[in-house]
This record gives C-alpha cells, structure tokens and sequence, in this order.
C-alpha cells in the first residue's frame, strides 16, 4: 500500500506536471521540448496482450493527441526488483500508445535507492536496455534562499523532505510561505510536512511558533498552534501543559533538534532536560535549540544551568 509521503510525491506532480519536466531539463540535463503545454493523461499503460498496468503519473509535453515527448513519473521509496521489471513495459507502451520519445523518471527519497535506481535495466528484448532518469537526495539541493524557494515552492518541499534537518532550510521555506499567494501557501506547506523526517517536523513547528504572532492560519498544526486553537485553547493548553506526556514530549523535542543540528549533550545535561517539569522552559529551549551551537546557548541564565 502506497505511503503518505508516496501519495504526497504523486499528488505534487498531478498537480503541477511541470515540475517533471523542470527536473528533467534543469537537474538531469534530459531534452524535454520547450514553449508547449504539459499536462497529465490517463496512466493506465497497457496493450492488448498485456495484464493491467498502472504507473503512477503519465505526463505528455506538447498536443494531447499528438504529444513531442512523455514522461512516466514513478515514486520509488524503496528498492523492489519486481517493480523494476515493470518500467521498461511502462516505457515501451506508452512508445507504443503515443510513438514519441518516453523517459521514465523515478523520484526517490533516500540516496541507496537512487543509486539501485539509477543502473541500467536489461531486458529480454535484444537492444533494449532502460536507463531511468533518477532524482534523488543527491540531486536535490538544499535550497537557503526564501527568494529562490518561493519562486519554486515544489523543489523547495522536496528540499525539506531531503534536508529539512538543517535550519536554513527550514527557515527558507517558511520564510517563503509569506511570499506565496494566500490560497497556495496551505498546500504547499502540507506538501512539505508531510514528506518531512520527523525531526524536520519539529524544526518546522518551532520556527513557526517563533513566527507565531503574524503566522496565518494554514496546516492543522497552525491552525491547533495558532488561529482558533491560540485564541481559544492556547490559554488552556498552557493551563495543561504540564501535564506529564506533554512535558516529555516537549523534553523529547529539545533534545532531538539538537541530535539532529550534532550538537553534543553530556548525561548531566540530558538529565536536567527531562527532568525538566516547566513547559515555558521546555518550549524557549527547543526554540534556542534550532540555531544554537552548543548547550550553553541554550542554558542561559543560573536557573537553568542549576541542574546541569
């Protein structure tokens, strides 16, 4: 059964089939006709004789009924021998059905399975050999700049899924909501929260909570955060939050932002964590923890360094 993180890839490209032709051209070197409309077609690939097969998205570039070029866009999380025999049959049927160049590109989130991806696909036919245009971490780039990720909010939710763990980037793409339009950021944020890591997650949450005064409402974490939710609950959640699962969540926050960006924590220091009963506390150090370089930006008066 497909993943959410696959469902989000599929529904990203659905939604702007553009995007596998940018990859192509801009990332992969692949020439893709230029100036014509793309679009996505029906993604049943079969012929006659063949068993029912079903990529995941069929994009064409150029007329409908008489497209320059197709591409097969397919989400690869894992490594899956089966599957790969399925492309060349993909490939060759849509030739089939269209008679115009196929390239089958193949997004993966992780660098293995880009890398099994990558290599030739021998078939049984003489001379027909497939090599998949494969994006991968590695050709995903970590995208700083706010500018540059909200002139292409797909790559820069793909840049989150890859490298969400580093805070520029984090930063860059919530900073680049605020440049988007109203009715586009909501999706685009969803896009980018739920391919990220958990950790990735985390950050996001924490810049925007710093963020949280101008914020609009968008994702069900904002509008639980934020909106409505700060309004009507903020106060109340604050009230609870000293609850004992919310305090060690926060705690957990703290000291997996800080895995993430390498920065060490002595056993001293992970102990006066999440012994920790202050969920104010909790929740300012998790916020100095996004950018801190070491526990001491963290722990920064004599209250707070007392127990550690």
């Amino acid at each position: 059964m497909p993943s959410p993180q696959h469902d989000t890839l599929n529904l990203m490209f659905r939604n702007r089939p553009e995007l596998a032709v940018e990859m192509l051209r801009d990332h992969l070197g692949v020439e893709v006709p230029g100036g014509l409309p793309v679009q996505v077609v029906g993604n049943e690939l079969n012929d006659r004789l063949s068993k029912d097969r079903y990529a995941d998205t069929v994009i064409t570039v150029g007329p409908r009924h008489a497209p320059e070029h197709a591409i097969i866009v397919e989400i690869q999380q894992k490594k899956d021998e089966e599957k790969r025999k399925q492309m060349p049959r993909y490939a060759a049927t849509l030739w089939l059905q269209l008679d115009c160049p196929v390239t089958v590109l193949v997004i993966c989130t992780d660098a293995g399975t880009a890398e099994w991806a990558a290599k030739p696909i021998d078939t049984k036919l003489a001379g027909y050999t497939l090599r998949c245009a494969v994006i991968g971490p590695d050709q995903i780039p970590p995208i700083t700049d706010p500018a540059e990720a909200a002139a292409h909010p797909e790559l820069a939710a793909l840049s989150v899924m890859t490298h969400g763990e580093q805070p520029p980037v984090a930063e860059a793409f919530i900073a680049a909501l605020g440049h988007l339009p109203a009715e586009h950021a909501p999706q685009y944020y969803e896009y980018a929260y739920r391919l990220a890591s958990q950790a990735a997650r985390l950050m996001m949450e924490k810049i925007m909570e710093s963020a949280s005064a101008t914020w609009p409402v968008y994702s069900p974490f904002a509008r639980k955060h934020f909106g409505a939710g700060k309004t009507e609950g903020l106060a109340e959640g604050r009230a609870e939050g000293r609850a004992e699962g919310r305090v060690e969540g926060e705690a957990r926050a703290v000291l997996t932002i800080l895995k993430v960006r390498n920065i060490p924590v002595s056993d001293a220091e992970r102990a006066h964590i999440t012994a920790c009963g202050d969920l104010d506390r909790l929740d300012e150090w998790a916020r100095r923890a996004v950018t801190a370089t070491s526990t001491s930006d963290l722990f920064t008066d004599e209250q707070e360094r007392s127990a550690g």
